[in-house]
């Protein structure tokens, strides 16, 4: 089974959500048409960014890392203008 760390944009409201999961396409649909929480009230979502990892622990800790001051600098950049 495999990991992938991703993050969603929403143009609408300018905001980023970080997170990770073992099967994204269910996970996008989740964010965008079911659910209840936070990412409801910023759809829709682009998705700007995947990475996939092996391990459940590597793909924990690279979420952990976009989560900080250098990780959110990264994700500036992947910010569509």
């Amino acid at each position: 089974m495999s990991y992938t760390v991703y993050i969603l944009y929403s143009p609408e409201h300018h905001k980023h959500y970080t997170g990770f999961t073992s099967h994204l396409q269910k996970r996008l649909q989740s964010h965008n048409e079911f659910g209840k929480g936070w990412t409801t009230r910023y759809r829709p979502w682009q998705l700007i960014f995947t990475k996939e990892f092996a391990q459940k622990r590597e793909a924990m800790a690279y979420e952990k890392w976009l989560k900080t001051g250098a990780g959110r600098d990264f994700i500036k950049t992947l910010t569509p203008r």
